[in-house]
């Protein structure tokens, strides 16, 4: 049995082995720092004596950081691969958190936070897998992304309720230094397996047989010399590029002021911080299935289309979530509001059909300098909102407009006119 088992994973597509390794990484970011600072947030900011506006800006200007980092970060990894500057983002935010435990004021938070903990953070977690997955694969591209995308939320899932009970028992600082330690152990030998592409090893995406020097078709060409990649400069000059940039900046205002003030907002309405970390462990594992449902249609119906749906589905979950008067009304909201990070991967995919693979990193770095100020100015809004009027409502009926606009943003993209092909 235990023959036949590795005789199977020996004839598995070596991608499926690169977008594991993606995704595990994926898992600890996201159940680490993604949703772990929504389980830091209230503790930290009453041990630091904090108003939510003021702790919000800590995570708003790490996202920043994101923005600037995602040009230079995409150059680095079209010229060198994902590997490099993974290994380096697992070092910083390892090293990060345990300093991170012992900060005893706002200067230093922002100082660790920004210095250590999320510099790399966007570069080696998020952008990196997700070019992974678009360099060996093209048909499959939109599976292997949401495979990668939903590991965010099973790492939301899995450690969620283990930081909430950590914080609990022995504090937020004792849980942060425990993070630490994880990101060093577990992830730096994982990150270590990547390889930079299926061409690399005499491979070609999703797995197609090599039959000879290349793989030709009847028509004489191989897979790449089909494939059309775009330079930076021309996608810039599309429509498409604007339109999807713009809604996932839309999408990443809301997603982020939610995430960081969802067990304050879960408080809000009626719940105590213990029980608020389970219903944002059940938000981050409703993404999983999502995920992977939207993965599948994607790969089959228009992207645009499907991400212009969701966002009604989305705008419906905030509405669901302002009359919310018990915790069923809650959970079809979590269902719902799942849509805004599960079409994430469909987004993405559609850059890589839309633009190639070539430049994925790039062209994805020069959108997330623009839709990752959404993250910045996101929570920051949101707490100062809530500092203002002590209620999030303003907040919600805010998001059902921006879900409106996005929509129609998604309605309008379009494929564009084929460019520069590649052989």
């Amino acid at each position: 049995m235990l023959r036949t088992w590795c005789g199977r994973l020996s004839d598995l597509y070596y991608g499926w082995r690169m977008v594991a390794v993606g995704s595990i990484l994926r898992i600890l970011g996201g159940g680490l720092y993604f949703y772990g600072f929504s389980v830091f947030f209230l503790p930290l900011s009453q041990d630091l004596g904090l108003n939510r506006a003021a702790t919000s800006l800590v995570f708003s200007l790490a996202r920043a950081q994101g923005a600037f980092e995602g040009p230079i970060a995409g150059y680095f990894m079209d010229r060198h691969g994902p590997r490099p500057l993974m290994v380096m983002a697992l070092l910083m935010t390892g090293v990060g958190h345990m300093l991170l435990s012992g900060v005893n004021s706002y200067v230093t938070l922002l100082l660790v936070y920004m210095g250590l903990v999320s510099l790399s953070f966007h570069a080696g977690f998020m952008d990196a897998p997700m070019l992974i997955a678009n360099t060996w694969f093209i048909r499959n591209r939109t599976m292997a992304m949401a495979i990668v995308s939903g590991s965010v939320g099973i790492g939301g899932f899995i450690f969620t309720p283990i930081l909430s009970a950590a914080v609990h028992a022995f504090g937020w600082r004792q849980a942060a230094f425990g993070c630490g330690i994880a990101f060093l152990v577990i992830g730096i030998p994982l990150a270590l397996l990547v390889r930079r592409s299926p061409e690399s090893m005499g491979l070609l995406p999703d797995g197609d047989p090599v039959v000879s020097e290349h793989t030709f078709r009847h028509d004489g060409q191989t897979p790449s010399d089909e494939e059309v990649n775009f330079s930076v400069a021309r996608a810039l000059r599309t429509s498409s590029f604007w339109f999807l940039t713009c809604a996932t900046a839309i999408r990443v205002i809301i997603l982020s002021a939610i995430n960081v003030h969802y067990i304050a907002l879960m408080v809000w309405k009626g719940l105590d911080q213990q029980r608020a970390a389970v219903f944002l462990a059940a938000q981050a594992f409703m993404a999983v299935p999502s995920h992977l449902l939207f993965g599948w249609i994607g790969d089959r119906l228009n992207k645009p289309r499907l991400m212009a749906a969701c966002m009604l589905l989305a705008m419906l979950s905030m509405i669901l979530l302002l009359q919310a008067k018990g915790e069923l009304t809650i959970l079809l909201f979590i269902a719902l509001f799942s849509v805004v990070e599960s079409t994430f991967p469909v987004n993405w995919s559609t850059v890589g059909e839309y633009f190639g693979r070539k430049n994925f990193a790039k062209i994805r770095g020069s959108m997330s300098f623009v839709s990752t100020w959404g993250s910045v100015f996101g929570p920051v809004i949101a707490g100062a909102i809530y500092d203002h009027t002590r209620s999030y409502e303003i907040l919600i009926w805010s998001s059902v407009a921006l879900l409106l606009v996005a929509s129609l943003f998604y309605a309008l993209v379009k494929k564009p006119a084929r460019a520069v092909v590649t052989a």
